[in-house]
């Protein structure tokens, strides 16, 4: 079996980009090494993201970007997923359609899970600040009861 030199390769050579003609083939002619497929294929795939975030939540070109750097590359609620091995989710509100920020898959569930209810969020923080077992320990009665 023949190999070909790869073409995106042998173009970075002929312009002087790199100093000498690198050995990664491709298999058949025409196409590229895995390195230069590897390329594309993230720029298609960065393409049609923007699409579809564009189409389904009404973002301007280029906007999730600006919003993922105004976030510091961050999700903006638990601050620790970067979005590197899974895009951060456009979260949204239902009701309105409004965008309200970039969030990893879940921080994203939880919302959804909350129904965005803010009493959820309170039983939550006195969930953390006065556990049902304390609670129960000291003579709580009725923890249970929402507000």
């Amino acid at each position: 079996m023949t190999t070909k030199q790869c073409k995106d390769c042998l173009a970075e050579f002929l312009a002087g980009d790199i100093p000498k003609m690198p050995k990664r083939p491709a298999l058949e002619e025409g196409p590229r090494c895995t390195t230069h497929w590897r390329k594309i294929v993230g720029k298609r795939k960065a393409a049609n993201h923007e699409k579809r975030v564009q189409a389904t939540y009404g973002l301007k070109e280029g906007e999730y970007a600006q919003l993922y750097l105004y976030q510091g590359g961050l999700c903006a609620l638990c601050r620790r997923a970067t979005g590197a091995s899974r895009r951060l989710s456009v979260d949204h509100d239902h009701a309105t359609g409004e965008v309200r920020g970039l969030l990893c898959r879940p921080c994203n569930t939880l919302l959804g899970h909350a129904r965005d209810k803010l009493a959820f969020f309170r039983r939550c923080i006195s969930y953390l600040t006065f556990p049902p077992c304390r609670a129960m320990r000291d003579g709580w009665v009725d923890w249970y009861k929402d507000e």
